[in-house]
Protein backbone atom coordinates (compact mmCIF):
# COMPACT_ATOMS: atom_id res chain seq x y z
CA UNK A 1 0.00 0.00 0.00
CA UNK A 2 0.62 3.65 -0.31
CA UNK A 3 1.53 5.59 2.88
CA UNK A 4 3.20 8.32 4.43
CA UNK A 5 6.08 7.69 6.79
CA UNK A 6 7.89 9.67 8.69
CA UNK A 7 11.65 8.95 8.71
CA UNK A 8 12.44 12.15 9.82
CA UNK A 9 10.68 14.87 11.64
CA UNK A 10 10.80 18.57 10.77
CA UNK A 11 8.92 20.94 8.00
CA UNK A 12 6.26 19.18 5.37
CA UNK A 13 9.09 17.92 3.43
CA UNK A 14 9.65 15.35 5.78
CA UNK A 15 5.94 14.02 4.92
CA UNK A 16 7.21 11.31 2.63
CA UNK A 17 5.38 8.66 0.04
CA UNK A 18 6.28 5.21 0.47
CA UNK A 19 5.31 1.85 -0.49
CA UNK A 20 4.83 -0.32 2.61
CA UNK A 21 3.47 -3.86 3.09
CA UNK A 22 -0.15 -3.96 3.71
CA UNK A 23 -1.32 -4.46 7.18
CA UNK A 24 -3.23 -7.69 8.52
CA UNK A 25 -5.54 -7.65 10.96
CA UNK A 26 -5.58 -9.84 13.94
CA UNK A 27 -8.67 -11.54 14.92
CA UNK A 28 -10.51 -8.74 16.57
CA UNK A 29 -9.58 -6.24 13.56
CA UNK A 30 -10.53 -5.36 10.73
CA UNK A 31 -9.06 -3.86 7.67
CA UNK A 32 -10.08 -0.59 6.25
CA UNK A 33 -9.60 0.65 3.07
CA UNK A 34 -9.43 4.12 3.42
CA UNK A 35 -11.38 6.72 1.47
CA UNK A 36 -10.54 10.13 3.51
CA UNK A 37 -8.57 11.28 6.59
CA UNK A 38 -8.69 14.66 7.93
CA UNK A 39 -5.79 16.66 9.64
CA UNK A 40 -5.23 17.56 13.34
CA UNK A 41 -2.81 19.72 15.11
CA UNK A 42 -1.39 16.24 16.37
CA UNK A 43 -0.52 15.38 12.80
CA UNK A 44 1.40 18.54 12.99
CA UNK A 45 3.11 18.01 16.30
CA UNK A 46 4.14 14.29 15.42
CA UNK A 47 5.70 15.59 12.31
CA UNK A 48 7.97 18.40 14.29
CA UNK A 49 9.17 15.43 16.68
CA UNK A 50 6.39 16.43 19.72
CA UNK A 51 3.49 13.94 19.82
CA UNK A 52 4.84 10.84 18.40
CA UNK A 53 2.68 7.40 18.17
CA UNK A 54 1.98 6.19 21.89
CA UNK A 55 1.94 2.41 20.86
CA UNK A 56 5.88 2.52 20.44
CA UNK A 57 7.50 -0.50 18.69
CA UNK A 58 6.65 0.24 15.26
CA UNK A 59 8.68 -0.54 12.13
CA UNK A 60 7.86 2.84 10.66
CA UNK A 61 5.64 5.61 11.81
CA UNK A 62 2.94 6.44 9.87
CA UNK A 63 0.59 9.61 11.08
CA UNK A 64 -3.04 10.28 11.04
CA UNK A 65 -5.59 10.18 13.42
CA UNK A 66 -8.96 9.45 11.73
CA UNK A 67 -10.40 7.64 8.79
CA UNK A 68 -13.60 6.99 7.07
CA UNK A 69 -13.45 3.80 4.34
CA UNK A 70 -14.66 0.74 3.67
CA UNK A 71 -14.48 -2.85 4.92
CA UNK A 72 -11.49 -4.79 3.24
CA UNK A 73 -11.15 -7.65 5.48
CA UNK A 74 -11.72 -9.09 8.77
CA UNK A 75 -10.02 -10.89 11.65
CA UNK A 76 -11.24 -14.59 12.34
CA UNK A 77 -13.00 -13.60 15.60
CA UNK A 78 -15.16 -10.33 14.38
CA UNK A 79 -18.61 -10.61 13.99
CA UNK A 80 -19.92 -6.71 13.87
CA UNK A 81 -18.51 -6.22 10.28
CA UNK A 82 -18.33 -7.44 6.46
CA UNK A 83 -16.47 -6.66 3.91
CA UNK A 84 -17.96 -3.56 1.89
CA UNK A 85 -19.39 -1.94 5.51
CA UNK A 86 -18.80 1.87 5.27
CA UNK A 87 -17.03 2.73 8.48
CA UNK A 88 -15.10 5.65 10.60
CA UNK A 89 -12.88 6.00 13.45
CA UNK A 90 -10.38 7.67 15.23
CA UNK A 91 -7.11 5.51 15.91
CA UNK A 92 -3.61 6.31 16.97
CA UNK A 93 -2.09 6.36 14.30
CA UNK A 94 -1.86 5.23 10.05
CA UNK A 95 -4.18 6.63 8.91
CA UNK A 96 -2.17 8.68 6.07
CA UNK A 97 -2.51 5.41 4.30
CA UNK A 98 -4.75 3.10 1.60
CA UNK A 99 -5.25 0.80 4.36
CA UNK A 100 -5.35 0.26 8.17
CA UNK A 101 -6.18 -2.17 10.48
CA UNK A 102 -8.64 -1.26 13.70
CA UNK A 103 -9.96 -2.75 16.53
CA UNK A 104 -13.72 -3.79 15.54
CA UNK A 105 -15.00 -2.05 18.41
CA UNK A 106 -13.52 1.21 17.55
CA UNK A 107 -15.17 1.17 14.21
CA UNK A 108 -18.67 3.16 14.29
CA UNK A 109 -20.97 2.59 10.79
CA UNK A 110 -21.18 5.93 8.93
CA UNK A 111 -24.34 7.81 10.02
CA UNK A 112 -27.41 7.98 7.67
CA UNK A 113 -27.15 11.52 5.92
CA UNK A 114 -23.30 11.41 5.56
CA UNK A 115 -21.21 11.03 2.55
CA UNK A 116 -18.53 7.97 3.13
CA UNK A 117 -16.32 10.62 1.73
CA UNK A 118 -16.63 13.42 4.31
CA UNK A 119 -17.21 11.11 7.43
CA UNK A 120 -13.84 11.68 7.86
CA UNK A 121 -14.58 14.78 9.51
CA UNK A 122 -16.47 13.35 12.70
CA UNK A 123 -14.83 10.43 14.72
CA UNK A 124 -11.76 13.05 15.89
CA UNK A 125 -13.44 15.85 16.67
CA UNK A 126 -16.98 14.56 17.60
CA UNK A 127 -15.56 12.35 19.97
CA UNK A 128 -13.26 14.94 21.26
CA UNK A 129 -16.12 17.56 21.98
CA UNK A 130 -18.63 14.83 23.39
CA UNK A 131 -16.17 13.48 25.48
CA UNK A 132 -14.98 16.98 27.04
CA UNK A 133 -18.40 18.64 27.12
CA UNK A 134 -21.10 15.91 28.26
CA UNK A 135 -19.15 12.93 29.70
CA UNK A 136 -16.45 14.52 31.54
CA UNK A 137 -17.55 18.41 31.33
CA UNK A 138 -21.21 17.06 32.68
CA UNK A 139 -23.09 19.40 30.28
CA UNK A 140 -26.82 19.15 30.04
CA UNK A 141 -29.90 20.91 28.33
CA UNK A 142 -30.05 24.12 30.41
CA UNK A 143 -26.48 24.68 31.33
CA UNK A 144 -24.08 26.88 29.62
CA UNK A 145 -20.30 25.71 28.12
CA UNK A 146 -17.53 27.66 26.88
CA UNK A 147 -15.64 26.99 24.06
CA UNK A 148 -12.72 28.37 22.80
CA UNK A 149 -11.67 28.34 18.95
CA UNK A 150 -14.91 27.99 18.28
CA UNK A 151 -14.27 27.95 14.54
CA UNK A 152 -11.73 24.72 14.53
CA UNK A 153 -13.01 21.27 14.15
CA UNK A 154 -13.89 20.13 17.87
CA UNK A 155 -14.98 23.90 18.37
CA UNK A 156 -17.34 23.93 15.15
CA UNK A 157 -18.52 19.98 16.77
CA UNK A 158 -19.02 21.46 20.15
CA UNK A 159 -21.07 24.24 19.08
CA UNK A 160 -23.30 21.89 17.45
CA UNK A 161 -23.49 19.21 20.00
CA UNK A 162 -24.77 22.04 23.07
CA UNK A 163 -27.29 22.79 20.93
CA UNK A 164 -28.54 19.64 19.94
CA UNK A 165 -28.88 18.53 24.02
CA UNK A 166 -30.25 21.95 24.76
CA UNK A 167 -27.59 23.97 26.06
CA UNK A 168 -26.59 27.21 25.79
CA UNK A 169 -23.07 28.00 24.10
CA UNK A 170 -20.16 30.86 24.10
CA UNK A 171 -17.41 30.64 22.00
CA UNK A 172 -14.50 32.40 21.05
CA UNK A 173 -12.71 32.37 17.98
CA UNK A 174 -10.61 35.38 15.80
CA UNK A 175 -12.49 38.25 14.12
CA UNK A 176 -12.93 36.61 10.75
CA UNK A 177 -14.52 33.51 11.77
CA UNK A 178 -17.31 35.27 14.05
CA UNK A 179 -20.27 34.56 11.42
CA UNK A 180 -19.44 30.86 10.62
CA UNK A 181 -19.89 30.14 14.58
CA UNK A 182 -23.37 32.17 14.52
CA UNK A 183 -24.15 30.39 11.55
CA UNK A 184 -23.56 27.05 13.75
CA UNK A 185 -25.89 27.81 16.26
CA UNK A 186 -23.16 29.92 19.09
CA UNK A 187 -25.14 32.00 21.15
CA UNK A 188 -22.40 34.09 22.09
CA UNK A 189 -19.44 34.66 19.65
CA UNK A 190 -16.48 36.89 21.02
CA UNK A 191 -13.37 37.50 19.06
CA UNK A 192 -10.79 36.00 21.23
CA UNK A 193 -7.19 37.52 22.69
CA UNK A 194 -5.97 40.44 22.49
CA UNK A 195 -9.63 41.29 22.50
CA UNK A 196 -10.76 41.01 26.47
CA UNK A 197 -13.70 38.54 25.67
CA UNK A 198 -13.54 37.68 29.43
CA UNK A 199 -15.25 41.05 30.44
CA UNK A 200 -17.95 40.68 27.52
CA UNK A 201 -18.67 37.18 28.69
CA UNK A 202 -19.00 38.14 32.05
CA UNK A 203 -21.37 40.76 30.85
CA UNK A 204 -23.46 38.04 29.07
CA UNK A 205 -23.08 35.55 31.40
CA UNK A 206 -22.63 36.40 34.90
CA UNK A 207 -22.80 33.43 36.87
CA UNK A 208 -20.34 32.13 35.08
CA UNK A 209 -20.25 28.84 32.68
CA UNK A 210 -21.00 25.37 34.43
CA UNK A 211 -18.42 24.04 31.99
CA UNK A 212 -15.13 25.27 29.55
CA UNK A 213 -13.72 23.38 27.23
CA UNK A 214 -9.92 24.57 25.80
CA UNK A 215 -7.99 23.82 23.48
CA UNK A 216 -5.74 26.63 23.48
CA UNK A 217 -3.91 27.08 27.08
CA UNK A 218 -1.27 29.68 27.43
CA UNK A 219 -3.29 33.23 28.85
CA UNK A 220 -6.93 31.66 28.08
CA UNK A 221 -6.24 29.45 31.37
CA UNK A 222 -6.31 32.47 33.82
CA UNK A 223 -9.28 33.94 32.15
CA UNK A 224 -11.03 30.51 32.58
CA UNK A 225 -10.54 30.36 35.68
CA UNK A 226 -11.96 33.42 36.18
CA UNK A 227 -14.67 32.78 33.27
CA UNK A 228 -16.38 29.41 35.13
CA UNK A 229 -18.91 29.24 37.31
CA UNK A 230 -18.49 27.82 41.09
CA UNK A 231 -18.24 24.10 41.14
CA UNK A 232 -17.93 24.27 37.33
CA UNK A 233 -15.34 22.13 35.43
CA UNK A 234 -12.86 23.35 32.53
CA UNK A 235 -11.78 20.24 30.06
CA UNK A 236 -8.15 21.13 28.56
CA UNK A 237 -7.75 19.55 25.89
CA UNK A 238 -4.89 21.53 23.99
CA UNK A 239 -2.25 23.47 24.32
CA UNK A 240 -2.34 25.55 20.85
CA UNK A 241 -1.39 28.52 22.88
CA UNK A 242 1.47 27.11 25.13
CA UNK A 243 1.53 24.79 28.31
CA UNK A 244 3.22 27.35 30.39
CA UNK A 245 1.22 30.36 31.99
CA UNK A 246 0.35 32.11 35.48
CA UNK A 247 -2.61 31.50 37.09
CA UNK A 248 -4.25 32.09 40.07
CA UNK A 249 -4.70 28.67 41.45
CA UNK A 250 -6.53 29.99 44.54
CA UNK A 251 -9.73 29.84 42.20
CA UNK A 252 -9.86 26.47 42.25
CA UNK A 253 -10.35 26.66 46.22
CA UNK A 254 -12.47 29.22 46.33
CA UNK A 255 -14.49 28.43 43.51
CA UNK A 256 -14.54 24.20 44.27
CA UNK A 257 -13.82 23.59 40.50
CA UNK A 258 -12.15 20.33 38.82
CA UNK A 259 -10.28 21.31 36.14
CA UNK A 260 -8.98 18.14 33.71
CA UNK A 261 -6.59 17.49 31.31
CA UNK A 262 -7.40 14.72 28.57
CA UNK A 263 -6.43 13.24 25.39
CA UNK A 264 -7.87 10.72 23.39
CA UNK A 265 -5.04 9.11 21.75
CA UNK A 266 -3.05 7.76 24.65
CA UNK A 267 -5.72 6.20 26.16
CA UNK A 268 -5.82 2.29 26.63
CA UNK A 269 -7.78 0.16 23.86
CA UNK A 270 -10.47 -0.83 26.36
CA UNK A 271 -11.51 3.10 27.36
CA UNK A 272 -11.23 4.14 23.75
CA UNK A 273 -13.71 1.37 23.15
CA UNK A 274 -16.15 2.35 25.86
CA UNK A 275 -16.59 5.88 25.02
CA UNK A 276 -16.41 4.66 20.88
CA UNK A 277 -19.33 2.35 21.83
CA UNK A 278 -21.20 5.26 23.89
CA UNK A 279 -20.98 7.46 21.38
CA UNK A 280 -22.56 5.04 18.72
CA UNK A 281 -25.44 5.04 20.65
CA UNK A 282 -25.49 8.46 22.05
CA UNK A 283 -24.32 10.90 19.45
CA UNK A 284 -24.25 9.24 15.95
CA UNK A 285 -28.37 9.19 15.84
CA UNK A 286 -28.06 12.79 15.93
CA UNK A 287 -26.65 12.95 12.90
CA UNK A 288 -29.11 10.86 10.77
CA UNK A 289 -31.50 13.01 12.36
CA UNK A 290 -29.96 16.04 11.12
CA UNK A 291 -28.89 17.99 14.78
CA UNK A 292 -25.29 17.36 13.99
CA UNK A 293 -22.89 17.45 10.60
CA UNK A 294 -18.91 17.52 9.66
CA UNK A 295 -18.02 21.00 8.97
CA UNK A 296 -15.53 20.47 6.55
CA UNK A 297 -13.73 23.81 5.16
CA UNK A 298 -11.69 22.40 2.23
CA UNK A 299 -10.02 18.93 0.74
CA UNK A 300 -7.04 18.14 -0.88
CA UNK A 301 -5.93 15.21 -2.88
CA UNK A 302 -3.41 12.70 -0.97
CA UNK A 303 -0.46 13.76 -3.07
CA UNK A 304 -1.00 17.18 -1.79
CA UNK A 305 -1.06 16.04 2.13
CA UNK A 306 2.18 18.78 2.56
CA UNK A 307 0.30 21.71 1.35
CA UNK A 308 -2.31 20.63 3.21
CA UNK A 309 -0.60 20.64 6.46
CA UNK A 310 0.85 24.09 5.69
CA UNK A 311 -2.85 25.60 5.34
CA UNK A 312 -3.78 24.21 8.95
CA UNK A 313 -0.92 25.75 10.28
CA UNK A 314 -1.96 29.23 9.04
CA UNK A 315 -5.20 28.75 11.17
CA UNK A 316 -7.45 30.08 8.08
CA UNK A 317 -9.81 26.98 8.39
CA UNK A 318 -13.28 26.64 9.62
CA UNK A 319 -13.94 23.16 10.32
CA UNK A 320 -11.84 20.36 9.03
CA UNK A 321 -9.63 19.34 6.25
CA UNK A 322 -9.84 16.44 4.58
CA UNK A 323 -7.70 14.15 2.52
CA UNK A 324 -8.83 12.42 -0.31
CA UNK A 325 -6.85 8.99 -0.54
CA UNK A 326 -8.81 5.94 -2.78
CA UNK A 327 -12.15 8.14 -3.24
CA UNK A 328 -12.88 6.00 -5.79
CA UNK A 329 -13.45 2.91 -3.76
CA UNK A 330 -16.54 4.93 -1.70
Amino acid sequence: MRAVVLRAHGGPEVLTFENVPDPTPGPDEVLVRIVATALNRADILQRMGGYPDPRGGLAFEIPGLEFSGVVAGVGSRVTSWKIGDHVMAIEAGGAYAELICTHERQLMPVPAGVALADAAAVPEVFLTAWDALVVQGGLTSGRWALVHAGASGVGTAAIQIAKAIGASIAVTCSAAKIEACRALGADIVVERSPHDWLAEVQESVPSGFDVVLDVVGGDEVDRNLRAVAPKGTIVQVGLMGGGSTNVNVGLLLAKRLRWIGTTLRARPIEEKVAVTQRFIREVLPLFAAGSLHPVIDRRYPFTDIAAAQEAMAQNANTGKILIDISPGHG
